[in-house]
């Protein structure tokens, strides 16, 4: 079988998958988000936290519980980190420098689990479950929390009530994350990931001494980080790693968890607002810009020829033979398209145009179909933007999901689509205005600018992964990743919870024959090409000076 042909076929197996899960988990998590019921343990953590989870609240209010939550577990974090060298199970590991632990703090809670530091040669037990791991769970729950806040604002009217966020965090977590990782952490373990406690231990002698490996509950994390779109490992390898990630089979089920989650939510929205057709628009924009960068990557990683790239059956620099270019390529596309950060390969090594095409499907917002939560309210942002552009063209008021988008409902829109694209390229240019930041480049020329502009891309859009030639690991590189991991992470929350709670109090338009019909396939192109014209205006300067460079100097 060819390598191209068994790539198309994990890629038919992954879209069944997918297919098969889509209405139960999507109708799932709308019951979930719609019930007024709570389960027994749901009632000690409301008791334990001090919450009331039937009080209703409006945005300002819903936004004090995200910001609250989130800064206390960064301190928290922070905290477990600063005193590892004293806590036990920490495997003689000391405690972790104050810009490091800050970065790896805001890291984990902002949901990009950006990672300058060897996971196996840092990180002890108490830090890697109690700390890591749980806010693998929290920062998922977050975004799933937000998204569905601002379903609501579509769905309710005359009301500026979103629902409630601890109720929200908790049942996330104990209802859908939890259930899911449970099920997933057996099927990686029955693959052959590693689950356990032990401590360091040699392995082997070999030429020049011996290697040290340490154990750890590896399973059950790797299954959250890549449901939750999460992304840290608990090796520096990642999901490359044998003990992450140990054949084609495991790798085919990682990258499943990262898209199922963020599909399904298409379901939910339509759901919630009493319109599936909907929430299939929403898909079909997801589903197309996602099967369309998979073809692109493989093409451009197979493309390459010579005798040394068809023996290897493509690009293999940087690739693990148990997945191959077809693997790396699904992979890769998958992670960067989402918000999960996690790689099976190196992102460096891959030809001009491949780097190039992971740091898009960043700049594109990872909306297709994105982060946990993340994804569908970006996308959601997005249709917003589309609906006001199609309304300009034909002179009306553009509606969207029976409210009217007006000058206020564009103005937070607007907000959100700028916050990003400023973090990145303003700290990317600071980077080489200064003198030390650029000592960290491995490469110099057009791979050496996209390593940096690859960081904070990675950084500001929550993804976490790298170009791995960069020395991130530095007090520069440390604290303004870190802050723009935050501010990429939160402030476009308070406008999308702002929006949410604009377009809740507003009361419903009626249709009428010159509505936009926003679940036909028109409008899903509308809603594709505006995306990516949008990216382009934005972001073309900085990726021609890097990978456009670089793959048309090759």
């Amino acid at each position: 079988m060819s390598p191209v042909l068994a790539g198309a076929l994990q890629l038919l197996a992954l879209i069944v998958a997918l297919g098969l899960s889509y209405r139960p988990l999507g109708d799932h998590m709308a019951r979930v988000y719609s019930s007024e019921k709570h389960l027994r343990v749901e009632k000690w953590i409301y008791k334990g936290i001090g919450a009331n989870p039937s009080a209703e609240m409006r945005w300002p209010a819903y936004l004090r519980g995200v910001l609250a939550f989130s800064a206390v577990s960064v301190l928290f974090l922070y905290l477990l980190q600063r005193v590892q060298g004293s806590l036990p199970g920490s495997l003689g590991f000391v405690s972790i420098d104050p810009d490091q632990a800050f970065n790896t703090a805001a890291s984990f809670v902002a949901n990009t689990n950006w990672q300058s530091y060897y996971g196996e040669q840092a990180m002890g037990h108490v830090v890697q479950t109690g700390g890591l791991a749980v806010q693998n769970f929290l920062s998922a729950a977050v975004g799933m929390a937000v998204a569905v806040a601002l379903v609501r604002g579509f769905a309710r009217s005359r009301t500026g009530e979103l629902g409630n966020f601890w109720s929200d965090l908790v049942r996330g977590t104990v209802r859908i994350l939890l259930p899911i990782s449970v099920i997933g952490a057996l099927v990686l373990v029955a693959c052959g990931a590693m689950q356990n406690f032990s401590g360091i231990h040699e392995v082997g002698q070999f030429t020049g001494g011996s290697q040290q490996w340490n154990g750890g509950a590896v399973a059950s994390q790797e299954v959250i980080k890549e449901l939750g779109t999460n992304g840290g490992g608990y090796f520096n390898a990642n999901s490359s790693h044998p003990f992450e990630n140990p054949n084609g089979l495991s790798n085919l089920f990682e990258i499943y968890l990262i898209l199922v989650i963020p599909f399904a939510l298409t379901r939910t929205f339509g759901r919630m607002v009493g319109s599936l057709k909907q929430g299939y628009a929403i898909l079909g924009t997801m589903a197309a810009i996602w099967l369309g960068f998979t073809a692109l990557m493989m093409w451009t990683e197979f493309a390459h020829n010579g005798p040394a790239f068809d023996l290897a059956g493509g690009a293999m620099e940087g690739k693990e033979t148990r997945f191959g270019i077809a693997g790396s390529s699904i992979f890769a596309v998958a992670t960067t398209l989402t918000s999960t950060g996690a790689v099976n390969s190196f992102h460096s090594s891959y030809t001009g145009f491949g780097g190039g095409i992971t740091m898009l499907g960043m700049q594109l917002g990872e909306i297709a179909p994105g982060g946990v939560g993340s994804g569908l309210y970006g996308m959601l942002i997005m249709a917003i933007i589309a609906v006001f552009i199609a309304g300009l063209m034909v002179g009306r008021t553009p509606e969207y999901l029976g409210k009217k988008i007006g000058t206020r409902e564009i103005k937070f829109a607007a907000c959100y689509i700028l916050i990003t694209p400023a973090l990145v390229l303003c700290f990317t240019a600071a980077s080489f205005v200064l003198d030390t930041p650029s000592h960290s480049m491995t490469n110099s020329g057009a791979h050496g600018f996209s390593e940096i502009l690859y960081a904070y891309t990675s950084g500001a859009n929550n993804n976490g992964s790298a170009f791995a030639g960069l020395n991130a690991d530095t007090q520069w590189f440390n604290t303004t990743i870190g802050i723009a991991m935050l501010l990429g992470r939160f402030l476009p929350m308070v406008f999308v919870l702002a929006l949410a709670g604009s377009l809740a109090e507003q009361k419903p338009v009626p249709e009428t024959a010159g509505t936009l019909r926003t679940e036909k396939p028109l409008f899903t192109g509308l809603l594709v090409g505006t995306i990516l014209i949008i990216t382009g205006l934005t972001y073309f300067p900085a990726l021609a000076l890097g990978p456009l460079a670089e793959g048309l100097a090759a």
